[in-house]
């Protein structure tokens, strides 16, 4: 209940950015899982054309992140938003119309350039509107968006029962909704007149070495969160031998999410500093690959449903931490980009740190895939703890960095938010 009040303690538009961003993850996690299924085995393309595609939707999203912070900056936020809603809206419709490979090489163009120029958008709307408020409207961000993630691959699943399309569609018409509720709600924002050129503006802010470093110390973070699809989601399988427990592993940080994640941010927010529980954060995120390995090392499948249930309990328990991990950082890092710089490159800042964040994921996957892959046919032996290990390693040496930074003074100050009592 508390929830839903803070919810309503805050102006339309940051609540209509909560509600977008759980259509966002809705739409986008009910078609995107389900693709390379449909390309290889509805289509009866090749491993290596289904490659092509998936690596196009990624490139063009990780690679126009800055110009998607940009716009912001230049355009205003709340106009980039509604574009980059309406052009995945036509890119994932295009997925449900078209079989060849031009116009599914069109539509990962398109889905991957709407992700990057409202992702860091919305990120610069929500802070510029939710002020000393930043941790909390963060917090809230990050319910809504992991809720979607879990709804999303269900809804997908059922409607793939009907075909492909009707998922497709769905996820269209998804973000056609949310495109014409922006259009006819979402406040507009005065923007500043700019001053000097775009090239200026990414000169500055990647001449802000403390930033860079900043940016380069979360590295771990983005590469730990990326494994709630990969790797936990195998090593659910792995243990239980059942494909459906991977589900599990989202069920649980969206119950987390919504029980603790508002709790857990103004508490933290009231005491202590924005670099030290970033770090703990980390620290959190890290050990959360140690429960794992407990029956990471199995190679024989279980006995029975009671067995399959006790293997599923350490990977759930890593679950549960890397979620908690999370929620501890992420708000205090989203709360944190914006103060390395002028308000007035608040986009270009997110466009940066996306950029980074999806090279650092991109690369992390392809390192744990490969020590995933040392485990030949998933069995169990000392090779299976690999990823585990390196995934402990990433967390604590990001840790690290964020300590050396804190204590070094080189990361924003932030005064304590100012926390309302919910009636």
């Amino acid at each position: 209940m508390n929830t839903w009040n803070e919810i309503r303690g805050f102006p339309l538009a940051i609540r209509l950015l909560l509600v977008n961003q759980l259509g966002v993850n809705t739409g986008f996690y009910l078609l995107v899982p389900y693709l390379a299924t449909h390309l290889g085995d509805d289509l009866g393309m090749s491993a290596a054309v289904v490659g092509i595609v998936l690596g196009v939707r990624n490139l063009s999203q990780q690679g126009l992140f800055l110009i998607g912070g940009s716009a912001a900056d230049r355009l205003g936020a709340r106009g980039v938003i509604i574009a980059g809603c309406a052009i995945r809206t036509v890119g994932f419709a295009l997925f449900a119309l078209g079989d060849g490979l031009l116009v599914l090489l069109a539509a990962s163009v398109l889905s991957g350039l709407a992700g990057a120029l409202f992702n860091p958008a919305v990120r610069t709307y929500l802070a510029q509107e939710a002020g000393e408020r930043r941790a909390e409207a963060f917090a809230l961000f990050n319910v809504f968006a992991t809720t979607g993630a879990l709804i999303g691959p269900l809804l997908g699943s059922a409607l793939l029962l009907v075909d492909f399309r009707a998922s497709a569609l769905t996820a269209a018409g998804i973000f056609a909704l949310l495109t014409v509720a922006q259009a006819l709600v979402l406040p507009a924002r005065q923007v500043p007149p700019a001053t000097g050129s775009v090239t200026a503006d990414w000169r500055e802010a990647v001449g802000n070495r403390a930033f860079l470093a900043f940016a380069l110390a979360m590295v771990g973070m983005f590469t730990l969160e990326n494994q709630l699809y990969l790797l936990l989601p195998a090593g659910a399988r792995h243990a239980t031998g059942w494909d459906g427990a991977a589900g599990l592993v989202f069920l649980v940080g969206t119950i987390a999410g919504i029980a603790f994640q508002l709790r857990i941010t103004r508490a933290l927010s009231r005491r202590g500093t924005r670099g030290r529980w970033i770090a703990a954060g980390l620290v959190l995120m890290g050990l959360a690959f140690v429960p794992p390995m407990l029956v990471a090392g199995t190679g024989t499948p279980p006995d029975g449903p009671l067995d399959a249930t006790l293997r599923a309990l350490p990977v759930l328990a890593g679950a549960l931490l890397l979620h908690l991990g999370v929620m501890v950082a992420q708000p205090f890092v989203m709360e944190l980009i914006p103060g390395f710089g002028r308000k007035e490159l608040t986009g270009t800042y997110f466009g940066i740190f996306y950029a980074v964040s999806g090279i650092a994921a991109a690369v992390g996957n392809a390192a744990v895939g490969r020590a995933m892959d040392a485990a030949p046919g998933g069995g169990g032996g000392p090779a299976a703890l690999l990823p585990w290990a390196c995934c402990l390693a990433a967390g604590l040496v990001s840790a690290g960095a964020v300590t050396w930074l804190h204590r070094n003074g080189t990361l924003p100050t932030t005064r304590p938010v100012p926390v309302a009592v919910a009636a």
